[in-house]
């Protein structure tokens, strides 16, 4: 019995050994591993043990040349598997607590997969705007990737993003109401970027959230003074084939309409399912929208705005 147990930790200790001297050389060969490797694409022993093979016959490591294996070669099970994708909700709360997310992205596919990956829980639902300018191979993979899941989906209507623009906001409001649209009672909506992570777990966003007591989270304030010029005058989106930008005129906008007091804030927000349907349908929303049309980063003053519309609750 001492002898195994003996034996078991100098196994142990051999193999610890091992995997240090093999980070050591990586490090100091200033290796960089593949950035087109998601984690969990082939076991760790596999990646483990082609890194030794590549060090013994002394073969250079760079990008590219540790294999893997795309979606395109296994199945959707496979690559849900090899992922260690969650498939059932981790806990009563969560999977009474369902949340949407809306994921406005156009490039870097291994950035938007690691993503999804750590944002992805079943009871949850998922709608990936592609930016219209996008690469064939960009939206080809996005569509590949969410095919494998029934709780995630392309927008119904794709926006030719322009950075600052109005097209940047609607490309927000047409996954926010596929999501309205679909058949999960989800109880928040939270908006993303591409190159966004999480710092908590679903579990604990949940949590959070809950503490807001059906309330929205868009912070925001009065527009500073370097910020009352993008609503003071009017800024037009100006889209061409190599590239797009917001034109600022002296061109002085109406004002509000119904009255409205512009807030500025975070365009990414966590929305109730009410707030939800009331931007979507209520003519202010509506009205607010298009008078946004031609300010500069409509999406740092709609959210915040529409919240602090006296007397609407939450």
């Amino acid at each position: 019995m001492a002898g195994n147990m003996k034996l078991k930790v100098f196994e142990f200790v051999v193999g610890l050994m091992a995997v240090s001297l093999i980070l050591l050389f990586l490090y100091t060969n200033n290796l960089v591993l593949p950035k087109y490797l998601p984690a969990g694409k082939i076991s760790n022993s596999s990646v483990l043990a082609e890194v030794c093979d590549m060090i013994i016959a002394g073969k250079k490591i760079l990008y590219g040349n540790i294999p893997m294996t795309p979606l395109r070669n296994i199945t959707c099970q496979q690559y849900l598997t090899q992922n260690h994708y969650i498939v059932k909700p981790l806990s009563k709360d969560e999977a009474e607590f369902p949340l949407a997310y809306v994921m406005v992205i156009h490039k870097d596919f291994d950035t938007f997969e690691r993503l999804f990956r750590a944002i992805y829980m079943p009871q949850n639902v998922y709608c990936v705007h592609v930016d219209e300018k996008a690469t064939s191979a960009f939206k080809d993979s996005v569509g590949r990737l969410l095919s494998c899941f029934a709780n995630a989906f392309l927008a119904s209507k794709r926006e030719s993003v322009v950075y600052a623009g109005i097209s940047r906001l609607q490309a927000d409001l047409n996954c926010l109401q596929d999501l309205i649209d679909s058949e999960v009672p989800w109880k928040y909506a939270i908006n993303t970027c591409g190159q966004d992570f999480p710092l908590k777990t679903n579990r604990e966003i949940v949590q959070y959230i809950k503490g807001f007591k059906g309330k929205n989270i868009t912070p925001g304030v009065l527009p500073p003074a370097h910020i009352i010029r993008r609503t003071r005058y009017v800024h037009l989106e100006q889209k061409y084939q190599l590239f797009s930008f917001m034109l600022w005129t002296w061109i002085r906008k109406m004002s509000p309409p119904h009255n409205l007091t512009i807030y500025f804030g975070s365009a990414y927000v966590a929305l109730t399912r009410e707030f939800a349907n009331f931007v979507l349908q209520d003519q202010r929303a509506i009205d607010l929208l298009g008078w946004s049309k031609d300010t500069y980063s409509p999406d740092e003053h709609f959210w915040v705005t529409l919240n602090r519309i006296p007397g609407r609750n939450p």
